[in-house]
């Protein structure tokens, strides 16, 4: 039995969602077998009345929307706690944030560089996180407000209030209120993107910007919607560039048709109220980027990502590029974890391991995004597929598609710049299946109103879950809880600490311990590797008025060691 529920587990929740769409699905089908239409659906149109009036005040829904999910998340902060980070993306972007939140750029190589060595980070020209800086910005806000957490959930909120505005520029009032709910209860409570520090929701920000400033700029051809998607486009740069430029292709695509085409606005118009205000923002938004990299890296045009993985990685980001010769590395964790991205890409090289991955990567983000239950809609795709109107959410779907084909690792959140267009297909794909009939009546709408109600009922299960201790998912709250337990420890303790950290011979690559925040010399915990006694001495000397503490993070439990 034990071994059963692990290996049912990381897929516990979706059963128990397909388990209540199940019992959802019969009752509605036994229903139908009533003659009477009206007793079937008279308890829903009170509430699609009110819920109608409401859609229709349309800034109303967008302020609604995000309010929403700050309200419900803080408030589930005694049963969900705040999260911790855990991984090393995390830890990447909270060291971005903790320089932006001081009022620098980047800082200085530490002159003991050599023991603070991590994973997603640079040393050299300076100390900083390797990716781009708008995940940075966003959790800076939020320290600068009190806590990094902060940054998360407030972007995560407008990243909902601008779904819901994008899907009004797209959709009837009434389709984009509910896409927009639907969004909020799926990533914007109990999601990763919300409870932890990837700044996922910033992508997904910027993508809906994109897609709910181009209806709009079809229609009235105005300056104001030209900006925004200038600056949506700015942020994916700054965010997700590689992904932001494959949801981009079909974006320009549309718009060279437009300007084409035999509804074309006239050129002083085009080119006064859409292309130069677009190149504007695009222009400034370029100028800041390579002001950025060239203060962290010396070179405007060369990101730190270029820097990190030339310096420490074997195995190239695409699938078509080579493998290069293993380097030296000064810590056998890094050594190891560098190896592992090698048997990744030589796997990716072969076709049963390519075709492997692809599942996996598939199943990942289906889990995320959809699951069982926004799985059901997309039954009517194949009749959403052949709509004019959604030629440009399906291209943009079908480029994000063939660029993850190209690439050897992804996460769901690399698909964040199009989940505006996911979600305009899905509430698409909803409209068209409430017009399914039935023999006594219309099936596809009960169908749909019965989506919303499940997603609620699954919010409300875990959360009764969590605050009743039951297993069904992974403990909240969530993140590396006991790296986080020993750095408040030693926060208590007077003066300054240095941790020195090993691992035991089958530690988790996943869970890496050693992260400093931005200004080292002056943090009251410093993080080190333990390089032995030999190379620690210098390092000692450099932080003799420190208490030194040594620990094995793979202890259980972990314990420090003077």
């Amino acid at each position: 039995m034990p071994n059963l529920y692990a290996r049912i587990a990381p897929h516990l929740v979706a059963l128990i969602e397909l388990i209540l769409m199940v019992a959802a699905g019969t009752l509605i089908l036994r229903r139908y077998r009533s003659p009477s239409e009206r007793s079937q659906t008279s308890s829903f149109l009170r509430l699609e009345r009110a819920f109608s009036r409401l859609a229709k005040r349309e800034h109303l829904c967008v302020l609604l929307v995000g309010l929403s999910v700050i309200s419900v998340r803080t408030a589930l902060i005694p049963i969900l706690g705040i999260p911790q980070p855990r991984s090393d993306d995390e830890f990447s972007y909270l060291l971005a944030s903790d320089t932006f939140a001081h009022g620098r750029l980047t800082n200085p190589t530490h002159p003991m560089w050599i023991h603070f060595e991590s994973f997603h980070i640079i040393e050299r020209p300076t100390y900083m996180s390797m990716y781009p800086p708008a995940q940075g910005l966003v959790l800076a806000a939020g320290q600068v407000l009190g806590h990094p957490w902060i940054g998360q959930i407030l972007i995560t909120a407008l990243m909902c209030s601008t779904l819901c505005w994008m899907l009004q520029a797209w959709l009837p009032p009434s389709w984009a209120l509910l896409g927009a709910a639907l969004a909020m209860l799926r990533l914007g409570i109990l999601s990763y993107w919300m409870n932890g520090y990837w700044a996922a929701s910033v992508a997904a920000f910027a993508g809906a910007l994109v897609l709910g400033a181009w209806p709009r700029l079809r229609r009235s051809i105005r300056i104001r919607d030209s900006l925004f998607m200038g600056l949506g486009l700015v942020i994916l740069a700054n965010s997700r560039p590689y992904e932001g430029f494959v949801f981009s292709i079909p974006i320009a695509l549309a718009m060279l048709w437009w300007f084409a085409g035999k509804q074309r606005p006239s050129l002083r118009i085009s080119l006064y109220r859409v292309i130069l205000p677009l190149l504007a923002t695009l222009i400034c938004g370029a100028i800041a980027t390579s002001y950025y990299y060239y203060r962290v890296t010396g070179d405007p045009f060369r990101m730190a990502y270029q820097v990190n993985r030339e310096t420490y990685a074997m195995a190239p980001y695409f699938i078509w590029q080579k493998l290069r010769p293993e380097l030296v590395y000064r810590h056998e964790v890094m050594r190891d974890f560098y190896r592992r991205e090698r048997a990744d890409f030589e796997e990716n090289r072969t076709f049963s391991g390519y075709m492997s991955r692809a599942s996996d990567k598939a199943y990942s983000w289906w889990q995320f995004y959809l699951g069982p239950l926004l799985t059901l809609p997309l039954i009517a795709l194949p009749w959403v597929v052949r709509q004019k109107k959604m030629m440009l959410p399906v291209a943009i779907c079908t480029a994000m598609i063939a660029g993850f084909a190209l690439q050897i690792w992804m996460l769901p959140h690399y698909f964040a710049p199009a989940t505006g267009a996911l979600y305009i297909l899905l509430v698409q794909c909803m409209r068209q299946l409430g017009h399914w009939r039935a023999r006594n009546g219309l099936l596809g709408l009960s169908i749909v109103r019965a989506i919303p109600v499940l997603a609620f009922a699954m919010i409300l299960l875990r959360v009764t879950a969590a605050a009743a201790h039951v297993q069904i998912e992974p403990a909240w709250p969530r993140g590396n809880l006991s790296r986080a337990e020993i750095e408040h420890e030693l926060r208590q303790m007077p003066g300054q600490q240095l941790v020195l950290v090993r691992y035991g011979p089958r530690h988790d690559l996943d869970l890496e311990w050693v992260w400093n925040d931005a200004d080292i010399d002056r943090s009251k915990v410093v993080w080190a590797r333990d390089m032995g006694d030999a190379e620690n001495q210098e390092l000692l000397n450099y932080f003799k008025d420190r208490g030194v503490w040594r620990l094995n993070a793979d202890d259980l439990p972990v314990k420090l060691e003077p």
